[in-house]
């Protein structure tokens, strides 16, 4: 399996999703700005989904399987749309360590494709990582 860093999803489908929740982001950064926790940009973001009918799953439960035996479970920030697997970030860049926690996560789920979002910046285009796999 080879995991891209792409500008744009080939699939339209996840394509509609990804334009769905940067622009849910994006109204949220455009009020809260930069600065907050991790946890007010996901409760904003939240209301936002709420406020603009987007089916989301908060704290979506992955199951870490090793040998048939379950060896952790990790929460992802969101899964939206049952389709694109969306981590929250507050922090001064995003890191090698963050793409990383994305790609075990698509690998985990099966799901294909990745979002990590960095609040933390002066515009929200500078923090947007998209993962596909």
């Amino acid at each position: 399996m080879e995991y891209v860093d792409e500008e744009m999803e080939p699939d339209p489908g996840l394509n509609r999703v990804t334009n769905l929740i940067i622009g849910a982001a994006i109204a949220v950064h455009s009020e809260l700005g930069a600065g907050f926790d991790e946890n007010t940009y996901c409760n904003a973001l939240e209301m936002e989904f709420k406020a603009r009918g987007i089916a989301y799953v908060r704290e979506y439960p992955v199951h870490v399987m090793y040998r048939g035996a379950e060896v952790g479970v990790y929460r992802l920030d969101f899964l939206v749309e049952n389709s694109v697997v969306l981590e929250i970030k507050s922090v001064t860049e995003i890191a090698p360590i963050h793409v990383a926690q994305a790609i075990s996560y698509l690998h985990a789920t099966r799901f294909k494709l990745a979002l990590i979002i960095n609040f933390n910046v002066k515009l929200l285009k500078q923090g947007v990582k998209r993962i596909a796999c």
